[in-house]
């Protein structure tokens, strides 16, 4: 496993960022062209999009995610009838694949036969909703199909943190006359830390290689509205055959899960060191 993870994660990593600096375009080549690769890359407009796009992506998906994925949970919590039934039905998305996922969810934003058509034939002839052709809000759809794919696990992972919280606490916040709003705010919340850490890893994983669902939904349209870095860096290397562009814009990917990781990681391992 050692050697594995020497070879394949660290040393094709560095392989990766020593060919972004090289003129490599259809095979590798070590000719060198210092930073030449990444001027070109932040100053092409379809980059900053992706990048922008993936700011929007990645902070509603983390919000959302959290908020409804820990709500469900609690709901669930509460022991009610049929609890079974409710949880397969949440988590059921998550089986699916995302080209899957992106292709249900094209449909049902379509709106020719869409919720836009389902709503006008209710009487409402004015209603528009049509986010998938909107290139100022083409994002927001694929969120969407995202939440309705992700948030599954991410209540079943809350609930089984909720589950491992020992009764008695709850018993104690009743007899002191604590509201239940409170008492998850104020004291279950804290005591599931870990679980909100590997919930919030889990997710952040899947935000940076998002490109299936924009490939399946959209395919980077309208234009460039809802391109990605993951699908950037794909079809600079396969279909433009740069891959010193390529190489580049997937540096660039791992800086920015550095430059989040890297500080997260010493002040959690500090904490437990002076703990």
């Amino acid at each position: 496993m050692i050697l594995i993870a020497l070879v394949v994660f660290v040393g094709c990593t560095l392989w990766t960022v020593f060919h972004s600096f090289t003129t490599s375009r259809l095979l590798p080549r070590t000719d060198w062209a210092g930073l030449a690769q990444y001027r070109r890359l932040w100053g092409e407009q379809r980059w900053l999009v992706s990048i922008e796009n993936l700011a929007i992506y990645g902070a509603l998906t983390l919000v959302f995610s959290l908020v409804i994925g820990f709500t469900l949970a609690a709901l669930l919590d509460r022991k009610i009838r049929g609890e079974d039934v409710f949880r397969t039905i949440i988590l059921y998305p998550f089986a699916l694949s995302f080209i899957v996922t992106g292709l249900v969810w094209q449909w049902i934003l379509n709106p020719d036969f869409g919720v836009q058509a389902v709503v006008r034939s209710w009487g409402w002839t004015g209603f528009t909703f049509d986010p998938l052709n909107n290139p100022d809000i083409v994002i927001y759809g694929i969120l969407i199909a995202g939440l309705w794919q992700g948030t599954g696990l991410v209540m079943v992972i809350m609930l089984a943190g909720l589950r491992g919280i020992d009764g008695e606490i709850w018993k104690a916040a009743r007899v002191d006359g604590i509201p239940a709003w409170k008492t998850y705010l104020l004291v279950i919340i804290p005591m599931m830390r870990p679980v909100f850490v590997t919930a919030l890893v889990l997710i952040g994983s899947g935000i940076i290689k998002v490109y299936d669902l924009v490939v399946a939904q959209t395919s980077g349209g309208p234009g460039i509205a809802s391109e990605v870095p993951a699908k950037y860096v794909y079809d600079r290397m396969f279909r433009d055959q740069n891959l010193g562009q390529g190489f580049a814009a997937s540096t660039m990917m791992l800086v920015s899960v550095a430059i989040v990781l890297i500080p997260w990681a010493y002040l959690e391992f500090g904490r437990r060191r002076k703990a």
